[in-house]
């Protein structure tokens, strides 16, 4: 496929790793009751992990362990894995018979990280003269430090999503991770996916500078057909992305600016895609990915139990509104119950973006079984047809005649009266994947979020001082929920995005000892309100059919462009290349002196290693009459 091209194009990329840097340290409580059970409060955004772990280690019945996860002050991905302080809190209680609390220094939240991993890569693609890509090659080599974490998934994440962005008709990729003595790495906000998308995108930079292309246009011409089925068998529901291009390139005057700045000030674009879930849990199973109970009260009140994790993003708002949509109440109207393993149905954990789509469903469903209840009985008493009852304003009434109705609470009491105690269960599993070969269960998703951004840098020559004034970024959402939240959501991943892309990275002393030189709020760069930029937020709405009302992920999905945008605007500005993230000013100085010697302006890796690459697995295409499986692999 890329022999068939007109322009073949290699190039290495390294993205250092870098830390989540939550402004709350990890922690945990342990009580051990004098009838045996154990109750763990913990900040953590995966609770059902948690309660299986210490019932696996501890020795004890999963009925006997209560886990409580806290509202966490920032977590980003870093308190996803079972943590060794609560498995040692939570023994101390039990060996003790008194409350232990555990609270990690700050430096020791550095060294026990789960952050970015630092990554090498290398990058083949065949494009023809109009942009249209022939074939990929795409390599990874992950720096994973000294434990496992979830560092298979992140492997394959450098490696899954490139699919569903452009349209890449043949597709190859090998990736490895490494252990190191160095804090292991894990999932950070992107999980997997930032670092092979800062490669991607500004690999396609240089390719549409080749090709004469307009950076926004070629894009345009590659993307992705939306309800489509990738090459590695990725199924694309909704995808909003050309809609994004199209806002950001005319919100931020793309084309008056782009090679058209003074010296010193340029403009880079990138877009990126994200899942709404994961497809598969952790542990395989066939049972729901989430799960929701709803109680409504003869006073008029509901309140919703889900085992999800409030982190900051939302998700127990999320679960209000989308109950009281559905039954036409108040949200305030509405209590939530999270995140406690004794009261609350499971669900996952709060990552991979995946709450508001799968805990959404739940709630939904829940939702809508407790209306069919409460129509039934409010029908018999308004004489009304079922279909034709409407709830809204706190009341049930007739969708032809407001005036002939009753209040919301009376028709839980008509229900009640009829039917005993109103309660509903909803759950959600995601479809099957279309994929079934080994590797398929990473990457798949109910559906995908889309992101473009243009950013727009002020370099200093004579310091290599990168300043960026403005980001324009769009996003599909799917469907916008809480249109304030969703912007939180977008403008904390540019920050964050920031960060990654100009200062922070993990750094260590370099002796035998391996140690960081950095491990404090104080010393670790990471931007403040002083280098945070102004942000213009677009929300492009394109429902997905298999989201909540239409929602599709916002959490993560618009951090992963900014980083691509910056380096390619930095490009534009100086006429230099930094194949790094961060890109800091020595890197953006080293490239303007080679320049200045007649040497190739960049900074960026120059060799990947060898590596004894496992055969590879083949897995003809769809359009090549593939069924998602395997056929006999072949040596490359």
């Amino acid at each position: 496929a890329i022999g068939a091209a007109d322009l073949v194009r290699e190039d290495l990329f390294f993205f250092e790793g870098n830390t989540h840097l939550p402004m709350e340290q990890h922690a945990a409580v342990a009580v051990w009751s004098p009838d045996g059970k154990l109750t763990l409060w913990t900040s953590t955004q995966t609770p059902h992990y948690v309660h299986r772990a210490l019932a696996k280690v501890l020795e004890l019945p999963a009925a006997r362990i209560r886990v409580i996860a806290t509202p966490n002050g920032g977590g980003f991905g870093g308190k996803s894995d079972p943590f060794n302080h609560e498995i040692a809190v939570a023994k101390l209680a039990m060996i003790t018979g008194r409350p232990v609390k555990i609270t990690l220094t700050r430096e020791e939240v550095f060294y026990c990280h789960r952050g970015r991993h630092p990554t090498l890569m290398w990058v083949k693609t065949g494009v023809k003269r109009d942009g249209a890509i022939t074939g990929m090659h795409f390599r990874s080599l992950l720096d994973g430090g000294a434990y496992g974490s979830y560092g298979v998934a992140s492997t394959y994440y450098t490696g899954a999503l490139q699919t569903v962005t452009y349209n890449v008709p043949r597709y190859h990729f090998q990736g490895a991770r490494a252990f190191t003595n160095k804090a292991p790495c894990g999932p950070k906000r992107g999980h997997g996916t930032p670092q092979p998308r800062f490669a991607l995108e500004v690999h396609l930079d240089k390719i549409a500078e080749q090709l004469n292309i307009d950076p926004a246009e070629l894009r345009l011409k590659t993307l992705v057909p939306p309800n489509s089925l990738t090459a590695n068998y990725l199924r694309v529901g909704s995808m909003g992305l050309g809609k994004c291009i199209a806002k950001v390139v005319e919100g931020s005057e793309w084309r008056q600016k782009f090679r058209k700045l003074p010296e010193g000030r340029g403009v880079g674009l990138a877009c990126s895609s994200y899942i709404s879930g994961a497809g598969l849990p952790i542990y395989w199973n066939n049972m729901p990915h989430s799960g929701v109970q709803l109680k409504c009260d003869r006073g008029g009140g509901v309140t919703v139990f889900c085992g999800s994790t409030e982190i900051g993003q939302g998700s127990d708002s999320i679960l209000a509104y989308i109950v009281a949509e559905v039954l036409g109440i108040d949200p305030f109207d509405i209590a939530v119950v999270t995140a406690d393993t004794d009261l609350t149905p499971v669900d996952l954990g709060s990552y991979s973006s995946r709450v508001t789509l799968m805990t959404g469903n739940a709630a939904l469903q829940a939702a809508e079984r407790a209306r069919q209840i409460l129509a039934l009985h409010a029908s018999k008493k308004l004489e009304v047809p079922v279909e034709r009852l409407t709830f809204a304003d706190g009341r049930v009434f007739d969708s032809k005649d407001r005036k002939r109705g009753m209040a919301f609470a009376e028709a839980i009491q008509l229900a009640e009266a009829a039917e005993g105690t109103i309660g509903t269960v909803g759950s959600y599993t995601p479809p099957m994947s279309a994929g079934k070969y080994r590797g398929a269960g990473v990457g798949p998703s109910p559906a995908y979020s889309y992101s473009a951004c243009v950013a727009e840098v002020d370099v200093d020559p004579e310091t290599g001082i990168v300043r960026v004034p403005t980001i324009w970024i769009a996003h599909d959402v799917g469907r916008s929920i809480n249109a304030a939240s969703v912007i939180g959501q977008v403008e904390g991943s540019i920050y964050m995005g920031l960060g990654e892309a100009l200062m922070e990275e993990m750094t260590y002393r370099g002796d035998l000892k391996v140690v960081h030189k950095i491990p404090s709020l104080l010393e670790y760069k990471s931007p403040t309100t002083l280098e945070m930029c102004d942000v213009v937020t677009y929300l492009i709405e394109d429902p997905d059919p298999n989201g909540p009302f239409g929602a599709k992920e916002v959490g993560q999905g618009p951090l992963l462009p900014v980083m691509p945008a910056v380096a390619n605007a930095v490009y534009d500005a100086v006429g230099v290349r930094v194949d790094e993230v961060p890109v800091t000013p020595e890197k953006v100085l080293k490239a303007l002196r080679r320049k200045q010697k007649g040497e190739a302006g960049r900074y960026g890796p120059e060799h990947f290693p060898d590596i004894a690459w496992p055969e590879a697995t083949r897995v003809p295409t769809p359009w090549e009459g593939g069924d998602g499986k395997a056929v006999q692999p072949v040596r490359v």
